[in-house]
């Protein structure tokens, strides 16, 4: 009697066992939870869920971890997932200020279409005086910072 009992024991618990997730079954659970998250790649043995591949940040591979964690069959997780680097940051164009000869020559060309304003240019500081109507002088400014000067001090009078 004692003989069938440990039999019989030793069956159920073979069945039970047996009748457990198949790593194959994991692993498909698995890599369908995962499935929006492209690139990666998860394998089964025994039970330990192995996954892999380049998440885009930290909260990536934690996400994959939990979801192999959540499955039932899965005694543990080795995740070997790398986040990815970060994209470069473009960097602004280098800003060009004009020397003061530049800036003489071209600030003359500017000025001589509009009577009664004068120019000079000391550091890359173009200073405008003189009288303007006030209709031509959103076009001088702007004229003037195309040239590229540090900075446009404008004492014009507007008329």
């Amino acid at each position: 009697m004692k003989i069938k009992s440990i039999l019989l024991g030793m069956s159920l618990a073979f069945l039970l066992v047996a009748c457990g997730p198949k790593d194959a079954d994991i692993q498909k659970e698995i890599a369908a939870k995962m499935g929006d998250m492209s690139g990666m790649e998860v394998t089964v043995k025994d039970g330990i869920a192995t996954i892999s591949g380049v998440c885009k940040d930290a909260a990536c591979k934690e996400s994959c971890e939990a979801i192999a964690k959540g499955i039932k069959g899965v005694k543990s997780v080795v995740n070997n997932c790398e986040i990815a680097a970060p994209e470069p940051v473009a960097t602004a164009a280098p800003v060009v200020i004009n020397a003061d000869s530049v800036l003489n020559t071209s600030i003359n060309e500017v000025v001589k279409t509009y009577s009664g304003v004068t120019a000079t240019v000391l550091d890359g500081v173009v200073t405008l005086k003189g009288d303007i109507k006030r209709d031509q002088l959103p076009a001088l400014i702007k004229s003037v910072q195309e040239l590229k000067p540090k900075k446009v001090e404008n004492k014009l009078t507007i008329k």
